[in-house]
């Protein structure tokens, strides 16, 4: 048991490196698109251990309390992360419904906490987050529902994605098309990527529920968002593009789909927050429900 934590530990910090990393590369990429040079590509690490080294303003115990929970269910979240085929710290124990409950843990602790500092412009953010979460949950829902029916109703995330290596087997982004566009696009949604980065929206809110935190706890919370994308960004690898067998195949499918995601986000504009909540609940249900119909009851998959 102490082993598996101590792997467990080490993948949450695997997927911070990793992702804050990526972060820093993708500035650099979307800038050169734009025509501007850019940050170094590791001004992200820079940026988070000055924070760490910041003096930061309590607002209550519940303030300080939630940063701790954000973060630690974050944590825990990623512990549980198969990363490739061979690198799992809790084999049997990678159950899609597991990382649902425990990501709530992060974003409610999140809430309790932005709620708390008492400005107005956090309590929006915290109330913007929850309406989209609601908003691309429920079609994102629908197709790893179907995935799971599809492989026999098996739940674990790195039994999925060995299901998708069998000979004969495509990915699931292939073999379910229009499932794959809801789950890249519910991606765009998890990660707060435009158009759907109403609950931040510096312009209007001031950045929403990050608008009272600096110092050590705002540089608690760029951690515990670093390992928020690796989680959502691990677990679209594992149920859709069929996971790694090694660690080179896992880090070259995360650099093509987070890469993908921040060009496409960077030629858009951010939708208003009622326009977010129609648009999920119109063309990526309604695609979603149609996929579920088209694979399960008609059988009809690629």
């Amino acid at each position: 048991m102490v082993v598996n934590i101590l792997v467990g530990l080490g993948v949450a910090l695997f997927g911070f490196v990793l992702q804050t990393a990526m972060g820093g590369i993708n500035r650099k990429i979307v800038a050169r698109v734009q025509k501007r040079i850019g940050p170094k590509w590791y001004q992200e690490f820079i940026d988070i251990f000055k924070l760490f080294s910041k003096r930061s303003v309590s607002h209550g115990w519940i303030f300080d309390f939630g940063v701790i929970m954000a973060l630690g269910g974050i944590i825990a979240t990623a512990m549980f992360m198969p990363v490739t085929a061979n690198i799992i710290a809790f084999e049997g124990y990678d159950n899609f419904f597991i990382f649902v409950y425990l990501l709530a843990v992060g974003m409610l602790g999140m809430a309790m906490s932005a709620s708390g500092s008492g400005n107005p412009l956090a309590s929006i953010g915290v109330m913007r987050a929850l309406t989209t979460m609601l908003a691309y949950e429920v079609p994102f829902m629908i197709v790893v529902m179907t995935i799971i029916k599809l492989t026999g109703g098996t739940s674990s995330v790195s039994e999925i994605a060995a299901f998708q290596q069998i000979a004969g087997n495509n990915w699931f982004i292939i073999a379910l098309p229009l499932g794959g566009i809801v789950a890249i696009i519910s991606l765009m949604g998890m990660l707060g990527k435009k158009p759907f980065e109403t609950y931040i929206a510096p312009a209007e809110i001031a950045s929403g529920p990050m608008v009272e935190y600096g110092g050590k706890q705002l540089g608690m919370l760029f951690v515990m968002h670093e390992i928020t994308v690796f989680i959502e960004v691990s677990l679209f690898i594992h149920l859709f593009l069929g996971g790694a067998a090694t660690l080179g195949v896992y880090l070259l499918k995360y650099f093509l789909v987070y890469t993908a995601l921040n060009l496409i986000s960077s030629v858009y504009a951010r939708f208003k927050i009622d326009q977010v909540v129609v648009f999920f609940y119109k063309w990526p249900l309604f695609m979603a429900v149609t996929q579920a119909i088209i694979a399960i009851y008609l059988g009809w998959v690629i």
